[in-house]
């Protein structure tokens, strides 16, 4: 396939790859006690002079740096250890001789990825009552950085009172902290002026200058609203001060254009890097391969492809996945079945994604059987499965008017190890509604009573967005199915009901 493309550059102008990038390698650093030779006896209670006055007073650092890994192993057992039986604070005070900051920086991303942000309050109180703590601008930072991940703005806004309050003073990284945690509430438009607020106010602020972090998270974000002119406009201010633009700066913003299917602003900003000597890296080819795939561009996609072979860059595992899919959703079967043999030609092993991407792939060429070859594949491999694998292949059925095989399938989900979740339940609702299937629809409601599955409201709203297809008829048995069978239905606010009105209406005009 790719032996024919075109060896001519991706834009109408001239642009090629040509990389000579340099690798990063991450050294880990292990700290050990230092040989010295036996000192004198006048020499010897030194230290000992030295250790007794770090004891009554102590310092930030009143010793080497623990080994990244023996903290990161700490931290897990920690983790393993809080439960119902253990509470947070008790598994603290258990470990409190050895626990130091760089150990709650490590329980702070832990707790975040498990949506405990609360925890992380109590084991930043903990810290505080701790006598080797000392207020820090990096502690703070950190909390709101986790606090605005979880959409805690408010919360993440009284961290930062409390901090000042605390006598430090903010710096550069605890403003990028704070404009991130904004640019995760609901709100865009509100939270993008919020930003750009912070950002005009940091430029007042001698020791509180932007630095390219901050242009690079207000770039991705406005580029990501799909405002050019805004990002235009900090282009141009980055341009204009000492900072100088990385391949983070460009890579957020061409993935962020490339997602919203802008292409020409894309290669706007891809012409700008080359023009400013940055030279791309894996992850430049990975989105602009995934940005052409989405699109349907599929020679320019390809001719990304055959720089990359041609650079000192290796494609990675998400590379190949991209292009299955995409070539899947134009049902290209024998250029994705090329891209997965060509994959498995340059020693690349496949994982579950690849696999994933396979079944889908196969679903949207109309070959459900191969499908689920490659899943029962996966399920006779004695890997653990997980519950994306399920719903990508549920989702195969449904999208080719299989709902009795989704139904048994989906029962028999639990007999080969994977939970459904509240994706599944939305999936088969969805495709339920939509094929009018009154007796699976009547079972999935008890289903979801059962697992204690409760429908928000975007949820609802989000499964009714099959009602466009349906007759009126059809459609009005559904809704009252649904709102008579499961009561948590009946528990959706007025709002929403009004929502789901609205949108019904516009779906019959």
């Amino acid at each position: 396939m790719f032996q024919n493309l075109s060896s001519h550059s991706l834009q109408p102008s001239s642009f090629s790859f040509t990389l000579h990038s340099s690798q990063y390698y991450t050294h880990s650093l292990t700290f050990t006690q230092p040989c010295l030779p036996l000192p004198n006896r006048s020499l010897r209670y030194r230290p000992m002079t030295r250790i007794s006055c770090a004891s009554t007073r102590p310092k930030r650092n009143p010793g080497p740096m623990p080994d990244k890994s023996e903290a990161e192993e700490l931290v897990r057992v920690m983790m393993r250890n809080m439960n119902e039986k253990e509470p947070l604070l008790k598994t603290l005070n258990k470990y409190v001789k050895v626990v130091r900051t760089e150990h709650c920086f490590l329980l702070f991303e832990q707790l975040g990825k498990s949506d405990k942000w609360l925890q992380c309050l109590e084991v930043f109180r903990w810290m505080q009552k701790q006598r080797w703590y000392v207020a820090d601008n990096g502690v703070y930072s950190k909390l709101i950085s986790v606090m605005g991940k979880k959409g805690q703005t408010r919360m993440a806004m009284w961290l930062f009172s409390e901090m000042r309050n605390s006598g430090c003073r903010a710096d550069t990284s605890v403003y990028n902290a704070l404009i991130t945690a904004h640019l995760h509430s609901r709100d865009k438009a509100k939270a993008l002026d919020k930003a750009i607020g912070y950002f005009e106010k940091m430029k007042g602020i001698e020791w509180c200058k932007p630095s390219i972090v901050t242009y690079n998270i207000l770039l991705r974000a406005f580029a990501q609203a799909q405002n050019v002119e805004r990002v235009n406009a900090l282009f141009k201010d980055l341009d204009e001060s000492i900072i100088s633009p990385d391949i983070y700066t460009y890579n957020g913003v061409m993935d962020a254009y490339g997602k919203n299917g802008m292409i020409r602003e894309m290669e706007s900003v891809l012409s700008r890097m080359k023009s400013n000597q940055c030279k791309p890296d894996i992850i430049t080819f990975n989105l602009l391969i995934d940005s052409y795939g989405k699109k349907q561009e599929f020679n320019k996609m390809e001719q990304v492809f055959k720089s990359l072979l041609r650079s000192k860059e290796r494609p990675t595992l998400p590379t190949f996945n991209s292009m299955i899919i995409n070539y899947g959703k134009a049902r290209l079967r024998e250029k994705a079945e090329y891209v997965f043999q060509k994959m498995r030609d340059m020693g690349y092993t496949p994982s579950f994604i690849t696999c994933e991407s396979l079944i889908l792939m196969y679903g949207f060429c109309d070959c459900v059987s191969r499908a689920r070859e490659i899943f029962d594949g996966m399920v006779q491999s004695g890997k653990g499965m997980k519950v994306s694998t399920l719903n990508v292949m549920l989702d195969v059925y449904c999208m080719n008017g299989l709902p009795m095989e989704a139904n048994m399938l989906f029962e028999n989900a639990k007999g080969i190890g994977v939970i459904p979740n509240s994706s599944t339940y939305k999936l088969l609702y969805k495709a339920y509604t939509k094929a009018n299937t009154k007796e699976l629809l009547q079972k999935l409601l008890k289903n979801m009573d059962r697992d204690g599955i409760v429908p928000n409201k975007r949820f609802f709203l989000e499964a009714l967005g099959a009602f466009g297809s349906l007759p009126a008829s059809a459609e009005s048995k559904v809704t009252h199915q649904a709102k008579n069978r499961v009561p948590s239905l009946q528990r959706v606010s007025a709002s929403t009901t009004a929502d789901v009105s609205r949108k019904q209406d516009s779906a019959k005009t």
